[in-house]
């Protein structure tokens, strides 16, 4: 086989590669759960008994999340973008991502969604990984300013690799980005004039970061409000911590809406904070009942909806 034929032989390949990742995660959740079914079901139990008043905040919190996300996606784009339209399909967006693994689904319904308002496929897709990069940007900086802020809230107890096997490891990765690099000059270059764009523009830039901001905060005020509703007193910067560590480790782990890897990461996070099992499974479940298995029937209808009426 030539050296041609590798990438359209390998990209065949990569759905039934993504695939099976996703089998393989979900099915280890699955045996976890299993193993654990004492303590799945104490979590349950403590969760029934939570406080309504912080439940409650919890549920206001997930709905701030999806009006972070729509001020988010404007600001990544020069062009306005009709906002009921917009908020509408970030719900959408939501629930399809957990039908598809890596946020393949959210990423779906806004591709269209901005093809629709007018915006190529190209500059969509930008607009997109635009978007994906500054919420990773800045989840790595909140962990690390509450980290500093706090630096009693996480001891790490794993040892560094060796010298002579870290080196190697740090080659390889340097040597594969600008491989990257190289392949991808011509559409990087096209993207950073789209980044440039908006970052000329004060308020498609405020919105695009603050949004992002937002958008985490609130999703880890989710957790929080669910670990003061179970009665929990851990720490405010714990929780948060907890959570941004969690999303980080979940976004490496193509399940559908985090399913799993989420779940075991953030359930770990907090057990790691000094949660006690049961109140920590009660946490995740908590969490994931306020922002995906609730919304999901009604964001699916909405987002149904919004085919019908051509917006994606």
């Amino acid at each position: 086989m030539t050296a041609a034929g590798n990438p359209p032989a390998f990209a065949g390949r990569l759905p039934y590669v993504r695939l099976g990742v996703t089998l393989a995660v979900l099915a280890a959740a699955g045996g976890v759960a299993a193993a654990h079914r004492d303590t799945l079901d104490s979590g349950t139990d403590r969760l029934a008994a939570a406080d309504g008043e912080w439940l409650l905040l919890a549920c206001l919190a997930a709905v701030g999340t999806w009006v972070c996300a729509a001020v988010a996606q404007q600001g990544a784009v020069a062009e306005r973008l009709p906002r009921g339209r917009l908020v509408a399909a970030q719900f959408a967006a939501g629930a399809a991502n957990h039908l598809l693994p890596a946020g393949a689904g959210a990423a779906v319904v806004n591709l269209r969604f901005l093809t629709r308002c007018g915006l190529s496929v190209r500059r969509s897709a930008t607009a997109l990984a635009v978007k994906a990069a500054v919420g990773g940007i800045v989840r790595c900086v909140l962990g690390v300013v509450l980290l500093a802020a706090s630096p009693g809230t996480v001891r790490l107890s794993v040892p560094l690799p060796h010298t002579p096997v870290l080196w190697p490891v740090l080659a390889g990765t340097v040597v594969l980005a600008v491989a990257f690099a190289a392949r991808l000059g011509p559409a990087l270059g096209r993207a950073l004039v789209d980044v440039r764009d908006v970052h000329r523009r004060g308020a498609r830039a405020g919105a695009l970061w603050g949004g992002s901001v937002a958008f985490a905060l609130l999703h880890a005020g989710v957790v929080l409000a669910v670990v003061r509703a179970i009665g929990l007193g851990l720490p405010a910067s714990r929780v948060v911590v907890a959570y941004l560590v969690a999303a980080g480790a979940a976004a490496l782990l193509p399940t559908p809406g985090g399913l799993g890897s989420l779940d075991a990461a953030l359930a770990l996070a907090l057990t790691a904070a000094g949660a006690p099992g049961p109140d920590a499974v009660a946490a995740v479940l908590g969490y994931r009942l306020l922002t995906g298995w609730l919304p999901m029937l009604p964001g699916l209808l909405v987002l149904a909806l919004l085919a019908r009426r051509k917006a994606v």
